[in-house]
């Protein structure tokens, strides 16, 4: 059986620990590092391998959209699973787009991440349920879609920023 190496990168301890806890309940998945904001996910994936690196959108010094894309390397393909408090039809497809491989909500049942982290790191791709019906709904939409949609990443931040 191939061990699957995880780092999480979250800006919340105690969130850490729950998903240490979660994953520590199987035996092919292991925690072998986490990262408390976005500069030192990086300094840490330069220096070693993680099959999959479970990254929060919403984490200290930069967007984990941006932290995304400087992720994204040629050379190694990485395995990317967000898991946010953000709701999917928020940012799931952004995210799928800039490179992750998966998109989970922090309200989602463990046996979902568990799920998630296996079918990422053997090169798959997941989404919810959900999210699956949403992409296959927007297929059957035509041309029209909403109008922050069409947004960049960067005019859809600031667009939430002004919003709340």
């Amino acid at each position: 059986m191939r061990m699957i190496n995880v780092i999480i990168a979250d800006d919340h301890p105690i969130f850490r620990e729950g998903i240490k806890k979660i994953i520590s309940k199987t035996g092919d998945i292991r925690v072998t590092d986490e990262a408390s904001s976005g500069d030192e996910l990086l300094k840490k994936v330069k220096k070693n391998n993680y099959d999959v690196i479970i990254l929060d959108i919403s984490i200290p010094d930069r967007s984990g959209l941006e932290i995304l894309k400087d992720l994204q390397d040629a050379k190694h393909r990485r395995a990317i699973l967000i898991l946010s408090m953000h709701p999917e039809e928020q940012y799931a497809i952004r995210a799928l787009k800039a490179g992750a491989s998966g998109y989970l909500t922090k309200g989602g049942e463990p046996e979902e991440l568990i799920k998630a982290i296996r079918k990422v790191s053997s090169g798959g791709k997941y989404v919810s349920p959900f999210l699956a019906e949403k992409l296959a709904t927007d297929l059957n939409a035509g041309p029209e879609q909403p109008p922050h949609e069409i947004l960049s990443d960067r005019e859809y931040q600031v667009m939430t920023m002004l919003a709340s």
